[in-house]
């Protein structure tokens, strides 16, 4: 299959600058492919994924990927999608968020054999440019009546927009010149507020290079969820890469709890399973939707690309733990992540009744609630139901030597770190 229709099929395209000429010229041969990211932060989210899932499909067609990250534009800052201008970083704080993303991205890409990743930044062609050749040699080619008509300048017009960031489609427009001219590149992937960037850069080849110049545009449809609301935010914030920012288990899971309006057009997008077996898991998700097949396959397909083997069986082990009340068979470790958001409490080791220890952490209102509860057998510690009221809580208790797990009723967990 071309990767052309690959894509068509999973929805992945929104425009094309030359759809006809972009699918010959896969046809023909492999071609080196660009997309780009800017180090506004040191670790990228879900969202930033969209056009590098593409790019990763070009990838295993056997197509050259090329990942920008730009250490110049980073700087700067893309209008794009904003209501108002960014705060501008120090270089300092750029680089080391290069770094970082540099770091995310071997993660993600093939970077050994002939279609191996190749990483680029544009800090390194864009800071040799005086200011003096930027206006003569390139911004002479761009019409400011055609930058104003681009999108994401005519609708920052009337709030204000400045001449830093009006200029960032030049900039971008280098960047694809660039790559056109030494690295080969004749497309460029983004998402689908780029594509006035996308086509200004097509357009300054053309000047530089010749109309005759085979370079190509492409674009992904915008991606909301099925109530309308923008994809990868959640009440807590937004689903990073980084493990630290976004535990392995709380990326499982946001993928596990995906709407079932949406599974399969995130299966499509974000897996490299078959459309037979994208075929096969949406009738499940019509015949039998409360085996949530479709949403476990996400969670795995989306862990072991982004965390690895390891941390997706982490993470199951976690959801397994919690579902079947198992706690012990968690490290300290998995009991961080798994219970990363729910009460925590903080107990010293020194050795305490039962009923006392739950009444002082706060757990229990009373001490005549936590006598009931315990009667009751409504008290489970680490997994195991609590019955008597002389037990003594002490720091051998703990799982690690750091936690404690109190589940209260059904549902109702509470995390005791133990120092």
């Amino acid at each position: 299959m071309n990767i052309i229709d690959e894509l068509e099929w999973r929805d992945a395209i929104n425009q094309q600058t030359d759809a006809d000429g972009l699918r010959e010229l896969t046809n023909q041969k492999s071609i080196s492919v660009y997309c780009g990211v800017d180090p506004t932060g040191d670790s990228m989210h879900i969202g930033h994924l969209i056009p590098f899932m593409v790019l990763k499909r070009f990838q295993l067609a056997g197509h050259r990927p090329v990942i920008l990250i730009g250490g110049a534009t980073g700087t700067i800052g893309d209008p794009s999608g904003r209501q108002a201008e960014r705060s501008l970083q120090t270089l300092e704080q750029v680089q080391e968020n290069v770094d970082a993303l540099t770091a995310q991205m071997k993660k993600l890409f093939v970077t050994e054999g002939d279609n191996q990743i190749r990483l680029v930044n544009n800090y390194d062609w864009t800071h040799k440019i005086n200011v003096i050749e930027f206006l003569r040699d390139y911004g002479k080619n761009f019409s400011i009546n055609s930058m104003l008509a681009k999108d994401v300048v005519a609708s920052r017009l009337e709030s204000g927009i400045s001449f830093t960031e009006f200029s960032y489609q030049i900039l971008q427009s280098l960047d694809y010149l660039h790559l056109y001219k030494h690295e080969d590149v004749q497309l460029q992937v983004g998402g689908s507020d780029q594509w006035g960037n996308i086509t200004s850069g097509l357009d300054l080849i053309r000047k530089k290079e010749g109309h005759d110049s085979k370079a190509f545009g492409l674009t992904i449809p915008l991606m909301l969820k099925s109530d309308g609301t923008k994809f990868g935010k959640t009440a807590g914030g937004a689903i990073w890469l980084d493990p630290n920012k976004t535990t392995p288990f709380e990326f499982y899971q946001f993928w596990a709890n995906t709407d079932d309006r949406d599974v399969v057009k995130y299966l499509k997008y974000f897996t490299f399973l078959s459309k037979e077996e994208i075929d096969a898991l949406a009738e499940k998700v019509q015949t039998e939707p409360h085996k949530r097949e479709a949403q476990k396959t996400l969670a795995e397909e989306m862990t072991r690309f982004v965390h690895g083997e390891e941390m997706l069986e982490q993470a199951k082990r976690i959801t397994a733990a919690l579902f079947t009340g198992d706690i012990k068979s968690l490290t300290a470790d998995e009991i961080e992540q798994g219970f990363k958001e729910m009460p925590t409490f903080e107990a010293t080791k020194e050795a305490k009744n039962i009923v006392d220890w739950l009444v002082d952490l706060g757990i229990e209102p009373s001490k005549r609630q936590a006598r009931e509860d315990i009667n009751n057998g409504a008290i489970s510690m680490n997994g195991e139901r609590i019955s008597d009221l002389g037990l003594e809580v002490t720091a051998d208790l703990a799982i690690g030597g750091r936690f404690i797990i109190i589940r209260k009723g059904k549902k109702n967990y509470s995390l005791v770190k133990i120092s």
